[in-house]
């Protein structure tokens, strides 16, 4: 059995950046699901990959575990101070993170209790490995862990730990943090850090600033494409690596809803459908002001500069939305917007399931109708469809999921795990794996939900 091969590069930054803590040992853990293909693309040995481990009941040879500290804007309001305080660093393999997610107490725990419930772990390590499968840029789950204990939430519940894999865990919060201390020493070294390990190319805290906006940009039209709702973007829940991080009370879309929204606690709709292009660009925006010193010494240029970029959001948004839409009706190149924003009133008008009309449209425009409660517009739209362009049927079959997430699915993985039954969350996440291939033996993970399956609000729950 071989070692992980463990680096601790943010470990050996100041001290201040972190909190130096362990994993809470818990009683009696059992490991749920390691992710081989994940592990090998690592260059890890599944072997070292022990319970022990995975539960935090033992510290791997190499690892040096922290807390993150980091700020962050919650629901618009900014907390100077949050922190990791349900997860711990272990350290770093090939150049990504090694977290353990409801692993115990740390500094930044605030009035928590530094665990996770069970059902959130399920939902994160079949939603982000899903998001993987569906080519999205996304935090992965290395391991999920049964702990044997009991957290207090709603009620007692079981709970669990996430092995989380990232290419690493700064945040927008994290440049926060150090800025609303006037701390810009701080905010500099997490700068060059950030260069070295994510954006080479970059020779300076404008550039890296440039290149986090295009990839957020790119990362939201994606989303955006798939009917992806976030559920919680704070600043402190947004990568600066450009990825997809914190998967609490998120969810795919069934029946279209632009508005639609799925946390319990968003009650004004903030993190909705439609509004996530617009968060990220306001997020990014905090992430501006706590940048400034850097971008030049006069303050009046500093935010000019900012402002070129932030203003460049909007133009990488627009023509990745446009692509990933255009590719979704068959277009190699851009479509014709007025098609595609068409199609989409139409689906909202008459409350179309977002994933199997697009799916439909390229298989059997008899299904396709069907997903229409008053077909007749539909047909319209479709014999302008067929008009416009030649479809590209290969591509559409590519760009368009038959599998998502479910969330009436993850919620029966989750109460049959309250009851130590796991054959649903093997099923699913083996599903998941192929999204875009027919699977006729699991049509029926195909379908939306019936009415009293939809799940209205998630919960973080962790």
């Amino acid at each position: 059995m071989k070692e992980i091969p463990f680096k601790n590069t943010y470990a050996n930054l100041p001290e201040r950046f972190f909190a130096k803590v362990n994993p809470t040992p818990v009683s009696n853990p059992k490991v749920l699901l390691v992710n081989s293909s994940l592990a090998e693309e690592l260059g890890i040995d599944t072997q070292s990959l022990t319970e022990e481990i995975l539960s935090g009941q033992k510290i791997p040879h190499g690892a040096q575990p922290i807390a993150m500290a980091y700020s962050g804007h919650q629901f618009g309001h900014f907390n100077p101070t949050l922190g990791d305080g349900r997860a711990i660093l272990l350290g770093e393999v090939a150049g990504h993170d090694i977290q353990l997610k409801g692993s115990g107490l740390t500094p930044f725990s605030r009035q928590g209790d530094g665990r996770s419930a069970l059902g959130p772990v399920l939902r994160e390590y079949l939603v982000s490995e899903a998001m993987h499968a569906l080519g999205v840029a996304t935090t992965r789950a290395l391991a999920a862990v049964c702990s044997g204990e009991q957290v207090l939430r709603e009620s007692s519940e079981p709970g669990g730990i996430l092995t989380r894999v990232a290419k690493s865990h700064l945040r927008i919060g994290t440049v926060q943090y150090f800025a609303s201390r006037g701390d810009y020493e701080g905010v500099e070294t997490l700068i060059d850090y950030l260069i070295k390990r994510h954006y080479p190319l970059a020779k300076n805290a404008l550039e890296v600033f440039e290149e986090i906006v295009r990839r957020q940009a790119q990362l939201i039209a994606h989303w955006m494409s798939l009917g992806f709702i976030h559920g919680v973007m704070n600043t402190d829940n947004m990568s600066l690596s450009g990825e997809t991080i914190d998967y609490g009370p998120c969810a795919f879309m069934d029946r279209y809803n632009p508005s639609k929204h799925f946390s319990y606690i968003d009650r004004q709709g903030r993190y909705s459908y439609q509004n996530q292009p617009g968060i990220a660009q306001w997020n990014l925006a905090r992430l501006a002001e706590a940048l400034l010193p850097l971008f030049h010494q006069q303050e009046d240029q500093a935010v000019h500069l900012a402002k070129e970029v932030l203003n460049e959001f909007t133009h990488v948004y627009e023509a990745n939305y446009q692509q990933r839409f255009s590719a979704k009706l068959g277009f190699s190149d851009h479509g014709d917007p007025r098609l595609i924003e068409s199609l989409l009133k139409l689906m909202s008008e008459q409350e179309a399931d977002f994933t199997l009309v697009f799916r439909h449209l390229s298989e059997d425009p008899d299904q396709f109708l069907s997903q229409f409660a008053d077909p007749t517009s539909a047909k319209d739209w479709f014999k302008e469809w067929q008009k416009s362009a030649k479809a590209n049927i290969e591509l559409m079959r590519a760009s368009n999921p038959i599998f998502i997430p479910r969330n009436h699915r993850i919620e029966q993985v989750i109460e049959a795990a309250k009851k130590d039954d796991f054959t649903l969350f093997y099923h699913l996440h083996e599903i998941l794996q192929n999204p875009f291939l027919p699977q006729e033996q699991n049509s029926s993970f195909e379908m939306t939900p019936e009415p009293e399956e939809v799940v209205c609000h998630t919960f973080c729950g962790t």
